[in-house]
Formats: C-alpha cells, sequence, structure tokens
C-alpha cells in the first residue's frame, strides 16, 4: 500500500508541474505578436543561416525580435551571432535572453552548456520539456517576432512547437536540386498532418554570381523552390542567392547584412522581413 501511495503522490505532483508549466508557457506566449518556425525537409540547406538572417532583418526594422534555437543536438544560432558566455536569471529567477542587439535577443541549448562542444544525448520527453522551459521559463517580454530555429526534418522539436504554438507559421527552406525538394514536400505533408499554417517556402544557395564574369551559375539547379511552392499552393518567399560572404560571416559571428548592406542577399532578406511584417 505504501508503494501504491508513493506512486499516486508522485504522479500528482508530475501532473500539477505540468499544469504549472502549461499555464506560464501560454503567459509567455501572450506576450509575443508572431511566432514562426524555420523548417527543412534536410540538413545542410543553410536554414539557420536563414533563421539568423530573418531575426536580424526584422530586428533592423525596428522590431523587437527573438530567436529561439530548438536544434538541441546542432545548435549554431549562438556562434552565428556572435554570442559568447552563457545564460544568467533575473531578479525574477528567469532566465534572460542573450542580447545580441537592443531588440535582438536569442536563446539556445548551448548558451545553457559549459562545455560547448559535448553532446546532447536525449530522448523525447526530455527534448520536451525543454522547449517548454524555453518559453516558460525566459523572459522574453514583449516581442513583436519569435523565430523558432528547429532542426532538420520532423521529429521531437517541430512536433513539441506545432504542439506548444498552436498559432506558430512555417517557412520552409530548400534548395533547389531535387533531393532536397522531395523532402520539403515531407516537411509540407508535417505542416498539413499538425495543422500549422505554412506561411512561404525559400530557396536557399539559389544561383551563384561569378565574381569574375557576373555569370550566374547554378550551383545547385534553378527553380525547384518556387516550382514546389506554385505546385503545393504556397507563398513562395524569394530566391537567395549562394555567397561565400554569407559563410564567413556566419562562421565568424558577424552581421553580413552590416557589412554588405547593398548584396542581392541582403536585398532578398530584407524583402522577405517586409512580406513577413506586412503580414
Amino acid at each position: 500500500m505504501t508503494q501504491i501511495h508513493e506512486s499516486v503522490c508522485g504522479a500528482q505532483k508530475q501532473n500539477k508541474g505540468q499544469k504549472d508549466r502549461d499555464a506560464a508557457v501560454k503567459r509567455s506566449l501572450q506576450k509575443i505578436k508572431n511566432k514562426f518556425i524555420v523548417l527543412s525537409g534536410k540538413g545542410g540547406v543553410g536554414k539557420t543561416s536563414v533563421s539568423v538572417n530573418l531575426a536580424i532583418a526584422l530586428a533592423a526594422k525596428g522590431y523587437n525580435v527573438g530567436i529561439m534555437d530548438v536544434d538541441l543536438h546542432g545548435p549554431d544560432v549562438p556562434r552565428m551571432l556572435g554570442l559568447k558566455g552563457m545564460l544568467d536569471l533575473n531578479e525574477n529567477r528567469k532566465l534572460r535572453p542573450m542580447a545580441y542587439s537592443e531588440n535582438l535577443k536569442a536563446v539556445s541549448i548551448e548558451s545553457l552548456s559549459v562545455r560547448k562542444d559535448d553532446a546532447i544525448i536525449w530522448r523525447g520527453p526530455l527534448k520536451n520539456a525543454a522547449i517548454q522551459q524555453f518559453i516558460s521559463e525566459v523572459e522574453w517580454g514583449e516581442l513583436d517576432y519569435l523565430i523558432i530555429d528547429s532542426p532538420p526534418g520532423t521529429g521531437d522539436e517541430p512536433l513539441t512547437v506545432a504542439q506548444t504554438i498552436d498559432d506558430a507559421k512555417a517557412i520552409i527552406v530548400t534548395t533547389p536540386q531535387e533531393v532536397s525538394l522531395a523532402d520539403v514536400r515531407k516537411s509540407i505533408s508535417f505542416c498539413n498532418v499538425v495543422k500549422m499554417e505554412i506561411f512561404g517556402l525559400i530557396e536557399n544557395m539559389s544561383g551563384f554570381n561569378c565574381p569574375h564574369c557576373s555569370a550566374m551559375i547554378d550551383l545547385f539547379g534553378s527553380g525547384g523552390g518556387e516550382k514546389t511552392a506554385e505546385t503545393a499552393g504556397i507563398k513562395f518567399l524569394g530566391r537567395i542567392p549562394f555567397d561565400p560572404g554569407l559563410v564567413a560571416c556566419g562562421d565568424s559571428g558577424t552581421s553580413f547584412q552590416e557589412k554588405y548592406q547593398d548584396s542581392p542577399v541582403t536585398k532578398t532578406f530584407v524583402n522577405i522581413a517586409e512580406i513577413m511584417s506586412a503580414s
């Protein structure tokens, strides 16, 4: 009987803890106007680079922006933003996001890890709890936009976001080649199954402007993203050309958009941010 009593008490405490967390999540989300999750069907398409640069472009327009890195096994957002150190607590015992600028802040599991190169070896329940805590136990404050950078595919992390943030909209990132587009169609199917609105699709690494002859070279094909969006009946947000400078800035944690203000890449991110802000 004692064991049964302890089991019942443990279950009651667990249920109460989840209810408290759900309430805290709801309170936090009520302060955030627009939520976007950036998805990709496969890795290697530049999804995190797109997430970071969309956040920077929106912040440059004067919006209060948060970026939440839920790619728990491969968190790259802090490095791409040049953020170092650990998250700390404020006077309310909530985590304070790391500030990139006055109106752009970020949270990532890497900013909670003492040793940045340690692997995160977690199963689903731990990942689900961590993502909910990124919302409920972080002092996001009033935000105009929350950009959520998720890992590739349709696993635990995007599913937790879909179930926790019911008004999140998806931005799907692809490259033009067919192997990437086939996986994008799975992302579109995922959104339809979980009833998540798809805001639009971005074709990344879409052509390379030769610095010597100015000819456009289609490194990974051309136009596949736009055709996929048209077939699926979703908005095509734009093509982002391949630019080695974007890779270098991501590796060094510097802003490509500040360094190359007249670049076609910068102009495309600014244009997509305008589409997002006009919606």
